[in-house]
């Protein structure tokens, strides 16, 4: 199984990305769990652009999504919502339907589990309007069962897989 990891932070010190590089090492036999980092390079979501023949990065992007069997979203809240780059690279895949019917486990690492709600929520309301399967939902905060944690909710998306596929 092929899990795709997507950080919604473009900081290259962000603790979701130690949370997808955390859940790449605890992955159980049988899910590989491969980072990309093509968002930052995707242009400013554009109709007209896309239907003049999609640009590479986002013919990156929509290859990396059919390629996987699910998606794993690590992502800080901004101002409430999610960040405006992750919302970019949704919208890309709107009309081509790569995230259609697709797994989609979404966190976020935060200090506190009361931290990064709101922003999930809205990642949640994004992904449902492209009838993504949104599994998850819940910060995992740093700290002693940090991994564990991690581990749980990849436990999940493997479920949630198999489920979609019965």
């Amino acid at each position: 199984m092929r899990v795709l990891a997507i950080s919604g932070s473009l900081q290259s010190e962000s603790g979701n990305l130690t949370l997808l590089e955390t859940a790449a090492a605890v992955a159980p036999a049988g899910v590989e769990v491969v980072s990309f980092d093509g968002v930052r390079r995707l242009p400013h979501f554009d109709p007209d652009l896309d239907a003049a023949g999609a640009p590479p990065a986002v013919e990156e992007w929509r290859n990396a999504l059919r390629q996987s069997d699910a998606v794993l979203i690590a992502s800080p809240e901004y101002g409430h919502s999610l960040p405006g780059a992750l919302k970019n690279a949704i919208d890309w895949v709107i009309g081509s339907g790569e995230l259609h019917q697709k797994v989609v486990a979404i966190t976020a690492a935060v200090p506190l589990v009361e931290r990064g709600l709101r922003g999930l929520a809205a990642l949640e309301q994004t992904l449902r309007a492209v009838d993504a399967i949104v599994v998850g939902g819940v910060p995992i905060a740093r700290g002693p069962s940090f991994e564990a944690d991690v581990r749980a909710l990849l436990d999940v998306v493997v479920e949630g897989v198999r489920r979609s596929v019965a």
